[in-house]
């Protein structure tokens, strides 16, 4: 049981991303800060499965775009709200891999000692589940060692200020429960000085990760970069 990581994604170019930081600074500072901020969490990914085994993907959105995500296997998130999405690609995780961690691309900050802690939690045969929460209320991190029903992620409202005590309450009983830190993850320009700062804090940085805080440096003070 090695576990599988699945880092979902949307591809610049092809569909909508990061609106609300658009609408704050730019389309060409969103595209920008989420590329290479995609590239600092697979960077961390990577340096998990290079230390404890981890199989990284990308989860990809765009059913023609996978392609575009070449450093990294992809999986097809398929069609569907995030829920559904969500738990088709979880499924798959644990079926190849005994359990799966979901990871979106806007919480740059994380470490792959977290991951490891996630890895050493769901390494179980008992039925477990963690939860990464983000500081707006939703999560950056899920993960289970055991796939399941679709109707308790579709009954989620996500991307709201409770979406992370909504998913745990419809998962209440479906396992233990293991918590891990809170992370800022970006959704508006007010969001981006915690992650910097999260960035330069950072005792052993990847390359991605220091170029990502590196580049928001650079843009800190450009309204529409």
């Amino acid at each position: 049981m090695n576990g599988g990581v699945a880092i979902f994604v949307k591809t610049p170019g092809r569909s909508a991303l990061k609106t609300r930081l658009a609408a704050d600074r730019g389309e060409a500072y969103a595209s920008g800060w989420y590329r290479r901020a995609a590239a600092a969490v697979a960077s961390v990914a990577r340096q998990a499965q290079a230390r404890h085994g981890l199989v990284a993907y990308w989860a990809v959105a765009e059913a023609d775009a996978r392609d575009a995500w070449p450093d990294l296997p992809t999986l097809a998130q398929g069609a569907g709200g995030l829920g559904e999405r969500m738990a088709r690609v979880h499924a798959q995780l644990v079926e190849r891999h005994g359990f799966g961690l979901l990871l979106g691309a806007d919480s740059p900050q994380l470490t792959a000692e977290l991951l490891g802690e996630a890895m050493d939690w769901l390494a179980a045969s008992a039925p477990r589940l963690l939860l990464g929460p983000a500081s707006d209320g939703g999560f950056w991190i899920f993960g289970g060692n055991h796939a399941l029903p679709v109707v308790r992620w579709t009954g989620v409202a996500y991307s709201t200020a409770d979406t992370a005590a909504r998913l745990r309450d419809s998962l209440c009983d479906a396992g233990d429960w293991r918590t891990l830190p809170t992370l800022t993850d970006v959704d508006h320009a007010s969001d981006l000085p915690a992650v910097r700062d999260a960035l330069q804090r950072l005792q052993n940085p990847t390359p991605e990760q220091r170029a990502l805080a590196a580049w928001m440096d650079r843009h800190e003070d450009s309204p529409h970069a």
